[in-house]
């Protein structure tokens, strides 16, 4: 939905936090401590229209996002850059907000940004070309 003045609209209207009851209140309150975070922000306030949408992706994401094999900075910087290639706005800059609390500079980010550029690009080069897979790399 766009507004009149092109803006993009949400289809509902983000659930308000102190309004927030039940299953929806105690995510919110889960968010800001897991995320350090005073406020809830639009993404998480928007998807609570939901609330077992909320609870599901609040969940996985702790799950995908918490230290394991690969560091946090290293997935934020992951998410961001699938979020480049989808052109989310929204999750470019809130993953970068993130990538940026966990230590990512200014010159690692311009890099990410060089990286997702060049793999777009020769994606679209062996998709448009359609180039046989290599034996070696089977």
């Amino acid at each position: 939905m766009f507004s009149n003045l092109g803006e993009i609209m949400s289809i509902f209207n983000p659930i308000e936090e102190k309004k927030a009851t039940g299953k929806v209140k105690k995510i919110f309150n889960n968010i800001k401590k897991e995320r350090k975070i005073k406020s809830i922000p639009n993404f998480w306030r928007t998807i609570a229209n939901d609330p077992d949408t909320l609870e599901r992706t609040w969940t996985s994401l702790k799950a995908i996002m918490k230290k394991g094999a690969l560091d946090p900075l290293t997935k934020e910087m992951i998410y961001m850059a699938v979020s480049m290639t989808n052109s989310c706005e929204y999750c470019i800059r809130s993953h970068t907000a993130a990538a940026k609390k966990k230590g990512m500079s200014d010159k690692m980010l311009k890099e990410l940004i060089a990286i997702v550029g060049m793999a777009n690009e020769t994606n679209r080069l062996v998709e448009s070309y359609q180039v046989e897979v290599d034996n070696f790399l089977k």
